[in-house]
C-alpha cells in the first residue's frame, strides 16, 4: 500500500468513526439522555475533523502543481463517499437530537 493510499484509508477510517458515534448519539436520544448524545456528537465532530484535515491535505497536494499529485482512484472516490454520508448523518443527527429535545419541553 502506498503512502497516499495509507492517508486514504485514514480518512475513510476518521469518516466512519464519525459517522458511527452519531448514530450512538441517536440511540441515547431514543432512552432521552440528551445531554449525553451532545457528548458524544462531539466525539463525532472531532473524528470528522481529522477526516476533513486528512481530505485538505490531499486537497492541496492536488492542487500545488507537483508530483505529488494524488491519484483520483475508487479508493479516492470510496473515502469521498464516507466522508460526505458521515457529515450528513452528523448534522441530520444533531438537528434531530434539538427537534426531540425540544418536543419533549427541556
Amino acid at each position: 500500500m502506498t503512502e497516499t493510499e495509507q492517508i486514504i484509508v485514514g480518512l475513510i477510517s476518521s469518516a466512519g468513526q464519525s459517522k458511527s458515534l452519531a448514530f450512538e448519539a441517536l440511540k441515547k436520544v431514543k432512552t432521552g439522555e440528551y445531554d449525553e448524545a451532545r457528548k458524544i456528537l462531539e466525539q463525532a465532530k472531532e473524528a470528522d475533523l481529522q477526516a476533513h484535515t486528512v481530505q485538505t491535505k490531499l486537497i492541496q497536494a492536488e492542487m500545488s502543481g507537483s508530483g505529488n499529485k494524488p491519484e483520483v482512484g475508487l479508493l479516492m472516490v470510496h473515502a469521498q463517499d464516507h466522508y460526505m454520508t458521515s457529515q450528513l448523518a452528523r448534522d441530520l443527527i444533531e438537528e434531530l437530537i434539538n427537534v426531540f429535545e425540544a418536543k419533549e419541553g427541556k
